[in-house]
């Protein structure tokens, strides 16, 4: 039998719970109280150890055992959850987490890993025998116990005392009060019978099972009702709320959770069976057991209210299935060649005049666009989960570097390529770091300039014009624009003599190299990290700006595309040559007229409506040399909250592209983002529309003519 897919889904959902159990952990050091959540934590411990013990992984299942162990005394109020304990949990699910690495391998674990358990194993031991004797008064607590013994007792062989002695082995005899309500009259009574009831008060911590198995070799001659003591319904009731979605039925529950025994669970399905008057008319398991007295109402309720929850999670469960990325990425290829070979079809069609075969290719293209659509929202996730991984990064950054600080987070939700999200995580984590370290300033200062103690770090993702934008923000002291100057004059960055804006002096910083830090850190000041950040950005087909108030903050903005396979394009001709404009950065398209075409010539930009735009002639921009065209256009494109211009010879409608890396050969081109291959069978370029506008608005920016 093979276990490696068991194994891979088994390691899936042990770092899924871990993470779940990290967030909780960082939410519970701001509500302490909030039970919910270390129910959440003692979840996901309870979870992995589970797991762990069918695949045999003792180290795990050990050194979980000890944290679940932990939690439940943290649950129980014995302990109180403090900063000190809160990172000691949170150094443990790490710890998990490297001792499931070796799985993957199937190697042994390393020395310095087993040094690492030991060492953890004695802190949470340490932890554990405080107040040990407290914990077992808490443990123990009064049993209930009514004994009705048949007259048959007493012919049976049996002696009623014998089983009272026995219980004082399992406890303490509290209180045993004997009853005669059934006793005749003298001249009734007979000899052989037995009349005798018993209450009995039992002080134990053993579990309903063993309790009950005491009368055994009585049950089918007396009457027997346990009550359990509260700490007992207490128990009852957490083990419902974590009885795992394996099985669903009401009596899996209440026996699993120790509520009742198996044999009172047979007797109540004999007793519903018994009050079945009419086949499917049986009374509720739930109403015979809390007549009979056997569970108490509120266990029952907490059962039912617990079954209906496990069939919701295993109806939504069975929605959900868990797909290999790489065949996602097949399937992502197929429907690539499946549009291109569409465009092919249709465009035969259209040359040969065959109009019915057109119209067919029309409607394939749309069936084709939908599975398009359908096959890249396989792909497409929240960056939820990787905003909330920068939690753990700056609570433990806040504190090496003394500062207080913040992790604010929102769009969570926002979808995009999973490709993307898997890159985007470096970046952003030398961004957090770097707004920490080199943005906030230190408490004292941000007190005397009227701000709070507290600073904020913010990760925050919204759509916009067909792309994702992701910002890191902080509300500290911004970026100092004369010191940025002055340490490019010095590294010959910059000229003495030149006036740039300030937007170009903030874009100095992802220059390889450039630091404006007084001092090397851990975290930062080498000169090295920004430049590496704009080229993994770059890399995406995606942007990176900055936006800085001095004295209130700096946010670094990212601009990415929604997905790297497949877009909506927009072709555009030059000559025999085509090129691609992504459609979703396509505003309008214009008929460039003499006038018009003067004004490109002479000023760079034209009065659209009142506006200057900028304008960027494509034949002058990529050297094609010029060409006799009796009517040029201009497609107005927009990327972010730029506008420009470009001047193509003809428009060639809408088409779906797929796009294509040109490779290392051609990484120097400017302007050029990727390819595609047409329907024809040619090969057109996509424009990289973010860096032809800035080159239109740099052209006009420095009063030169793009024409």
């Amino acid at each position: 039998m093979d276990l490696n897919p068991a194994l891979q889904t088994f390691i899936a959902e042990c770092q899924e719970l871990l993470t779940q159990m990290e967030e909780s952990l960082l939410q519970l050091e701001n509500d302490s109280g909030n039970r919910d959540l270390l129910d959440a934590v003692f979840r996901a411990a309870h979870t992995i150890k589970g797991s762990a013990g069918l695949f045999g992984f003792d180290p795990i299942v050990r050194f979980t055992h000890q944290v679940e162990t932990l939690l439940d005394r943290l649950r129980d109020g014995e302990l109180v959850l403090s900063s000190a304990l809160s990172a000691l949990l949170l150094r443990c699910g790490d710890h998990i987490g490297a001792l499931i690495l070796p799985i993957t391998t199937d190697a042994p674990l390393a020395d310095d890993l087993i040094n690492a358990d030991a060492a953890l194993s004695a802190e949470l031991a340490a932890i554990g025998t405080t107040d040990a004797a407290a914990g077992t008064d808490v443990a123990a607590d009064l049993w209930s116990i009514s004994l009705r013994f048949g007259p048959e007792v007493l012919r049976n062989g049996m002696d009623p005392l014998s089983f009272i002695r026995y219980l004082s082995t399992l406890g303490e005899l509290v209180e045993v009060q004997t009853r005669y309500d059934r006793l005749p009259s003298f001249t009734e009574i007979d000899p052989e019978a037995c009349y005798l009831d018993f209450d009995i008060r039992l002080r134990s911590d053993a579990d309903r099972a063993t309790i009950d198995g005491v009368f055994d070799f009585v049950r089918d001659d007396c009457e027997i009702l346990i009550q359990p003591p509260t700490s007992h319904t207490e128990q009852v009731l957490e083990r419902i709320a974590e009885f795992p979605a394996n099985h669903t039925l009401l009596g899996e529950i209440l026996v699993a959770s120790t509520a009742l025994t198996p044999a009172q669970l047979d007797a109540g399905l004999a007793a519903q069976q018994a009050a079945t008057d009419v086949p499917g008319s049986a009374p509720p398991l739930g109403e015979i057991l809390v007549a009979g007295g056997t569970v108490a109402p509120v266990v029952v309720d907490a059962a039912l209210d617990r079954q209906q929850q496990l069939r919701q999670q295993k109806s939504q469960d069975n929605r959900l299935i868990r797909v290999d990325a790489d065949k996602l990425d097949q399937l992502i290829t197929l429907v690539g060649e499946l549009v291109i070979a569409g465009s092919g079809i249709h465009a035969g069609a259209q040359r040969a005049g065959l109009s019915d075969i057109v119209e067919s290719a029309a409607t394939l293209a749309r069936l084709v666009e939908e599975v398009r659509d359908s096959a890249l929202g396989l792909r497409m996730v929240q960056i939820g989960p990787t905003f909330q991984r920068f939690q753990r990064v700056v609570r433990d950054v806040s504190r090496e570097i003394g500062k207080d600080i913040e992790l604010e987070i929102s769009g969570g939700d926002t979808e995009l390529d999973k490709t993307v999200v898997e890159r985007i995580g470096d970046p952003l984590m030398h961004l957090v770091r770097n707004a920490m370290d080199h943005g906030i300033e230190p408490t004292e200062q941000r007190l005397a300039a009227g701000k709070t103690a507290r600073a904020r770090v913010g990760l925050h993702a919204y759509h916009d014009s067909g792309s994702i934008v992701i910002e890191v923000s902080d509300d500290g002291g911004g970026l100092n624009t004369e010191k940025i100057r002055l340490k490019a004059v010095e590294r010959g960055l910059l000229s003495a003599s030149a006036t740039p804006t300030t937007q170009e002096i903030n874009q100095l910083i992802f220059e390889p190299g450039f630091s404006t830090a007084d001092a090397v850190s851990n975290l930062s000041g080498r000169g090295v990290g920004m430049d590496v950040v704009r080229r993994n950005i770059e890399a995406l087909r995606g942007t990176i700006d900055i936006d800085s108030q001095p004295g209130s903050g700096t946010t670094v903005r990212i601009r990415l595309p929604l997905t790297l396979a497949i877009i909506d394009g927009f072709l555009v001709g030059l000559g025999a040559a085509r090129y691609v404009l992504p459609l979703d950065v396509v505003v309008e398209c214009i008929e460039l007229s003499a006038a018009d075409r003067r004004a490109v010539t002479d000023q760079g930009f034209l009065n659209i409506r009142g506006e200057a735009l900028p304008v960027l002639r494509l034949r002058d921009a990529f050297d094609l040399g010029d060409h006799d065209c009796r009517r040029e256009n201009i497609v107005v494109v927009r990327f972010g909250a730029l506008k420009a211009g470009l001047v193509v010879d003809e428009l060639l409608g809408e088409l779906q592209t797929v796009i294509k890396p040109l490779g290392k050969l051609f990484s120097f081109l400017q302007g050029i983002s990727g390819s595609t291959i047409l329907g024809s069978g040619d090969v057109a370029l996509i424009l990289d529309v973010p860096g032809l506008i800035k080159r239109a608005e740099a052209h006009r920016s420095q009063g030169l003519s793009v024409a």
